[in-house]
């Protein structure tokens, strides 16, 4: 597996690439992509990153597994490729923002456009076998993720971190609150937005809210 990651990125996270885990890690994905259909498309593994640069970040949302559906994901995450139905949890992503900010219901599901404003859309696990969810759980993504996730809180001040869902909770645990804004919800999923955990959080106005307040550009979702 070829890092092709963005240099302010690579800079970063350099000491991760010649660690044990990530030649396990690039071994196994490599075997994986050759021995099965898998998501994302190798070139779009860190699309995360190559849309949002460490410099430009300034929210970030977390996410667990990419989609394993075809054609689906898209490095993002939450995101979709043009032209893709959109998954349940964001259609709800969707309707949250339509009575946050009164924004229209977009026809695309590609978020590429929120990364490039410096939202880094950031799955804990880049990779998984077609149809098959959480099949690349527990092979070292998320030791490299948990690594970028506390760079970000070392290294940066005032980033937003978006935490919906247990899962996101706990995966930025770490994260220096007299540092950052932390936001935190239930998941957009059906099963707890259904259950009044999602709707109403108005995380995409207060993260604008809050942008603005320390002399950021707001993000136009």
């Amino acid at each position: 597996m070829e890092v092709k990651i963005s240099e302010s990125w690579k800079t970063v996270l350099k000491d991760e690439y010649s660690k044990p885990y990530f030649n396990d890690l690039t071994r196994f994905v490599k075997e994986e992509y050759i021995a099965h259909a898998c998501y994302p498309r190798g070139a779009e593994i860190f699309s995360a990153f190559n849309h949002c640069s460490f410099d430009d970040v300034k929210v970030v949302i977390i996410g667990q597994d990419p989609y394993h559906g075809e054609n689906q994901a898209n490095g993002l995450c939450f995101s979709v490729h043009d032209g893709i139905k959109h998954p349940p949890s964001l259609i709800n992503i969707f309707k949250e923002l339509q009575t946050d900010i009164n924004k229209k219901y977009p026809s695309s599901g590609n978020l590429e456009h929120w990364a490039d404003q410096g939202v880094l859309l950031l799955n804990a696990t880049l990779t998984v076998k077609a149809h098959q969810a959480g099949s690349h759980q527990r092979k070292g993504w998320e030791q490299f993720t948990d690594v970028v996730i506390q760079k970000i809180s070392e290294q940066k001040e005032h980033v937003v971190f978006l935490l919906w869902g247990g899962f996101a909770k706990k995966k930025g645990a770490k994260i220096n609150t007299l540092k950052h804004q932390v936001l935190t919800s239930g998941h957009p999923s059906p099963l707890s937005a259904n259950r009044g955990y999602w709707f109403g959080n108005k995380h995409f106005s207060k993260t604008n809210t809050y942008l603005k307040s320390i002399g950021k550009e707001e993000i136009s979702w």
